[in-house]
């Protein structure tokens, strides 16, 4: 028998059709928080410096 497995946000079971949440209301929260920038993935100074492209002249 398989474990059920909890709502990335609230711990309740996980709906098939909103998972990793229980409901679509759990999902449009954690939209909400990456949207609103309370997630954030962060970056250190040596990743901003791969980034740079050398220049063309």
């Amino acid at each position: 028998m398989s474990e059920q497995r909890k709502c990335a946000h609230c711990g309740k079971p996980q709906d098939e059709k909103y998972r990793p949440f229980c409901s679509k209301r759990c999902a449009d929260v954690d939209l909400h928080r990456w949207l609103s920038g309370s997630y954030a993935i962060p970056a250190s100074e040596e990743d901003d410096a791969d980034e740079e492209t050398p220049s063309r002249d």
